[in-house]
């Protein structure tokens, strides 16, 4: 077939594959990420995500990862919410869990989506291809921007006029030659509600993030304790954060999950902080098997979890951080004290 109907067949297989959307771009696409990954590293805005830095190269450059690869097919996987994640920070005794983690890691479910995709286009076409989905030095946002899948908001995220924000990106880097489309251009005009909303302000300004200050790399990314000065304002978030993607406006256009894999768990909608302070290692093994959480394991997470406790207010729980004050490791005796010290 001509590379217009294989192209035209590749987005019918997308969207058969479970994807909302399927855009094209070329790696050499993003010219401008470079020199913007390199302002970011050299003002320490990645804190201890020495991987970025080691990785630059790479990250900055889509090309220089498959040279060969001729074409870049971006694509969109909703995973938007049945409520406002918002409301959960009013449940002071209960952990707030990002809504891309209530459930299975998406890691796995959009990669065989990508797979499944791509071993059409091989047969297809005799090329070769690769599949990214978050765990390779691919800068996906820009390249989905390029695609015209969406733009990269003041939040820093993929914003689109058809998905809102909540969306799950995938990339298929391939030797086929496909016709790219156009990029997406900013719609985020004079709005700067994801700014305001940040309990960290973790945008130095719009377009700009300091992950130092990011709650979601606070959680997830940053090992030992968090900066006394930032715990209060973790309030009960335990694993990342929601707060800029929830107040986005273009998610009156959101497309509902697709997916029931990404719909929350019943235990991780409201998990009460009691029951989760107290998890050891087989605990928490057992209870997030397959999911994203897992990746941070037990003592990073039940750090978050006594840090939401001494934001509660609720004196009661003085009693589940005491029993930990003694615990092995040094950072979950540390956040166990200073959560008794916050309640007394």
């Amino acid at each position: 077939m001509d590379t217009d109907d294989l192209k035209a067949q590749l987005i019918a297989q997308a969207a058969e594959a479970g994807f909302a959307m399927a855009r094209i771009c070329t790696p050499n696409s993003v010219p401008e990420v470079p020199g913007r990954l390199q302002d970011f590293l050299n003002a320490g805005r990645h804190g201890q995500m020495a991987w970025l830095e080691d990785r630059a190269h790479w990250r900055g450059d889509p090309a220089a990862l498959w040279p060969e690869a001729k074409s870049v097919i971006m694509l969109a996987e909703p995973y938007t919410p049945d409520h406002d994640p918002l409301d959960d920070l009013e449940n002071t005794d209960c952990g707030v869990v990002s809504v891309y983690a209530r459930n299975k890691d998406y890691h796995d479910i959009v990669k065989k989506r990508l797979k499944r995709v791509a071993r059409w286009l091989v047969a297809q076409a005799d090329c070769d291809v690769k599949v990214f989905v978050d765990t390779a030095p691919v800068p996906e946002k820009a390249l989905g921007q390029a695609a015209g899948l969406g733009w990269q908001g003041k939040h820093t995220n993929l914003v689109s006029r058809d998905l809102g924000n909540w969306f799950f990106l995938g990339a298929i880097f391939t030797t086929a030659t496909l016709a790219p489309d156009a990029p997406e251009t900013d719609h985020c005009g004079s709005c700067r509600k994801c700014l305001d909303i940040c309990p960290t302000n973790a945008f130095p300004a719009p377009y700009e993030l300091d992950a130092r200050l990011c709650i979601s790399y606070l959680t997830i990314e940053h090992k030992g304790p968090v900066d006394e000065a930032l715990r209060p304002k973790l309030g009960n978030r335990i694993y990342g954060c929601d707060d800029c993607l929830a107040v986005c406006p273009w998610n009156k256009f959101a497309e509902a999950a697709r997916d029931q894999r990404y719909a929350a768990r019943e235990d991780l909608n409201a998990p009460p902080l009691a029951d989760l302070a107290v998890l050891d290692d087989a605990g928490f093994r057992a209870k997030f098997s397959g999911s994203a959480i897992k990746r941070i394991w037990r003592d990073r997470f039940v750090r978050n979890v006594l840090y939401s406790i001494g934001n509660s207010g609720d004196p009661a729980l003085s009693t589940i951080a005491a029993g930990i004050i003694d615990d092995p490791d040094p950072t979950v005796r540390d956040a166990a004290i200073w959560a008794i010290g916050q309640l007394a």
